[in-house]
């Protein structure tokens, strides 16, 4: 059985968090360069300039790739085999504390949804969201996200009458609602299947894929790319100024559900689709 302490998560974790909000991915960054290749519009190909621009500005200066740094989504994977001195739930906290306030990143929590809405002062709590795997390691990947494309997105309880034609509906309808206010060229997490919130927790956990990767089942890969085609001929660009980049990428995962269900969840990331990840 192998130890780790919890100062060591904390640790690992406020560095994610300080990684992610300054460095852009470099498949993110690759797939700009991309798109300026494929792109029609000759604004929009100077908008994507920008966000290249932007990232390496944010990268060489160590400073926020977004004022909006987000709330700290965490999505963890323990080994079986590792026994943790110390509390697992409050060493991450402890770590995005660290790391929002080291790193001098823009605190956005607040304590209560509803009636005070007073500012934590520190971005915590994070979204914790843990499985148990084989092993002897921890995996964690931190993704911090954002309210402008958070509030695009959407759950929706489907029927299997609904059929693909319905999930194609609702993905275009979700990004034409969105339009600007998502920042794009986004990237498009779908979760399919399941329950109302794990369709949900799917479609985050497609949002925070590697551009570079597609669905292991072709079906689901193939759809991935037909969804891609129809949402860039919608013709809302780079920041919603017009263009044939609109997307950068529809990511979906999926869990078998209910005879009688459809879940379907729409989860939007802006273009600066921020990620890091970290093994213990």
């Amino acid at each position: 059985m192998r130890e780790i302490n919890a100062y060591e998560i904390s640790n690992a974790v406020k560095n994610l968090c300080i990684k992610a909000c300054y460095q852009l991915p470099r498949d993110v960054l690759d797939a700009f360069s991309s798109l300026k290749k494929t792109e029609k519009s000759s604004s929009a190909k100077i908008i994507l300039d920008d966000l290249i621009k932007n990232a390496l500005i944010a990268q060489e200066g160590e400073i926020p790739l977004c004022q909006d740094t987000g709330l700290a989504i965490i999505f963890a994977e323990v080994g079986q085999d590792i026994h943790i001195k110390g509390n697992f739930e409050e060493a991450i906290h402890e770590g995005v504390r660290q790391g929002y306030q080291e790193g001098f990143l823009r605190k956005s929590v607040v304590s209560d949804p509803l009636f005070d809405r007073i500012n934590t002062k520190d971005n915590t709590p994070a979204i914790i969201h843990t499985k148990l795997v084989s092993g002897n390691t921890i995996k964690l990947r931190m993704a911090p996200k954002g309210a402008g494309s958070e509030n695009k997105s959407i759950v929706k309880m489907l029927i299997p009458a609904d059929g693909i034609n319905g999930v194609k509906d609702l993905v275009l309808n979700t990004v034409k609602n969105a339009g600007p206010n998502s920042c794009p060229p986004m990237v498009i997490g779908i979760g399919i299947g399941g329950s109302m919130e794990l369709a949900a927790i799917n479609a985050k956990k497609a949002c925070m894929r590697d551009i570079t990767t597609k669905n292991p089942n072709p079906r689901y890969a193939d759809f991935e790319e037909e969804l891609l085609t129809l949402i860039n001929k919608t013709g809302i660009g780079p920041q919603g100024l017009g263009g044939t980049s609109t997307a950068i990428k529809v990511h979906i995962e999926w869990s078998p559900t209910h005879i009688a269900m459809l879940p379907v969840a729409v989860n939007i990331n802006c273009h600066s689709a921020r990620h890091a990840e970290i093994i213990l």
